[in-house]
């Protein structure tokens, strides 16, 4: 599940947007599966591989908790050589979880045992990527129930693949204006309660159309700065949630140095960072970016910068396209881009 960021480049110093992405990247604890393991998704497992990692979708949410409630502080510098923390709050975009129905039932009926009470009673009506409807916002439910659900092989096996693997448990977007939005922590928390399973999903459980998008909008900075244009960017943020997906990044190529030890935070923000490398955790680095009201002399300060910015902002577009997505604040940011 590793890949490089197309924004780090080994033995450069870092930009703002760059140190941005870093420090809202998720840093998961990782557990590994062998391939034989009656727990795991067979069909999107590569060949010849006889383990994968994996990790549960509710440490992802986990990581989420302390940004939501006291925002994330971004280290960054000015044009003027002024130096600050900016703070961002995470709210879920939109968010698409596809995996299978009986590995959904198995899941809450875990959660069941488990003594959590949750409310089971809906199931997103659409299936498959081809019936996807173009508005993520007509959030349809029919009627489900688990225990309807045979579980021997027999059922299981009489389904087709795509089936099994590209149901539709979850589709959410949110359409609201930012100050009317509750925190990301608290929307999945919220979404949990009719869809138990986010709770308890691991990510071979789902399948690689499965994926979130993260809005992030700056609350305050310190030290207080005068011109609050420079600090009024906002940004979206695209995450794959499935093992089956390339979704990490590597610190290997991060610049230290002197040149950015006055950045206050910073050193010990990568200090924490690598040591979860070094843990074994999962890092979901952004496969895609959109950007709003970013001024690009502050955000990103060279060329290669500008193409690593265009190359997330690409993917992303490509992404939704390829799933016949309309997503309400990815068209927002891109109608008002200063790309």
């Amino acid at each position: 599940m590793s890949s490089s960021s197309p924004l780090v480049c080994s033995g450069k110093p870092l930009s703002n947007l760059e140190r941005f992405l870093l420090c809202v990247t998720p840093d998961v604890p990782s557990r590994t599966l062998q391939s034989c393991s009656s727990d795991l998704n067979c069909q999107w497992l590569p060949h010849g591989k006889d383990t994968i990692e994996y990790f549960t979708l509710k440490e992802l949410w986990d990581c989420y908790y302390e940004w939501s409630a006291y925002g994330a502080g971004v280290p960054l510098m000015l044009e003027s050589g002024d130096t600050l923390t900016q703070y961002y709050v995470p709210y879920l975009s939109a968010i698409q979880i596809y995996s299978s129905k009986s590995v959904a039932a198995s899941r809450i009926r875990r959660e069941d045992n488990e003594g959590v009470e949750f409310e089971c009673d809906s199931w997103s009506e659409d299936s498959g990527s081809d019936n996807l409807s173009r508005s993520l916002s007509n959030n349809s439910s029919k009627a489900w129930d688990v225990d309807s659900l045979d579980s021997s092989s027999d059922q299981a096996g009489s389904w087709q693949t795509k089936d099994m693997f590209d149901f539709l448990y979850l589709q959410y977007t949110e359409t609201s204006p930012p100050c009317k939005r509750v925190p990301f922590a608290e929307k999945i928390t919220e979404l949990a309660r009719n869809h138990p399973a986010l709770m308890t999903f691991k990510s071979v459980d789902i399948s690689p159309t499965s994926w979130m998008a993260v809005a992030w909008y700056p609350i305050y900075a310190v030290p207080c700065h005068k011109n609050k244009k420079d600090l009024a960017a906002s940004f979206l943020t695209y995450h794959t949630l499935s093992s089956f997906q390339d979704c990490a990044s590597e610190y290997d190529g991060i610049d230290t140095g002197k040149n950015i030890s006055s950045l206050a935070g910073w050193r010990s923000i990568i200090g924490e960072k690598c040591k979860k490398k070094e843990s074994g955790c999962i890092s979901l680095f952004p496969f895609g970016l959109a950007t709003y009201k970013m001024r690009k002399n502050i955000w990103s300060n060279t060329s290669s910068n500008n193409q690593g910015l265009f190359g997330l902002y690409n993917a992303a577009d490509l992404w939704l396209k390829q799933h016949n997505v309309h997503h309400h604040d990815f068209n927002f940011f891109t109608l008002h881009s200063t790309l």
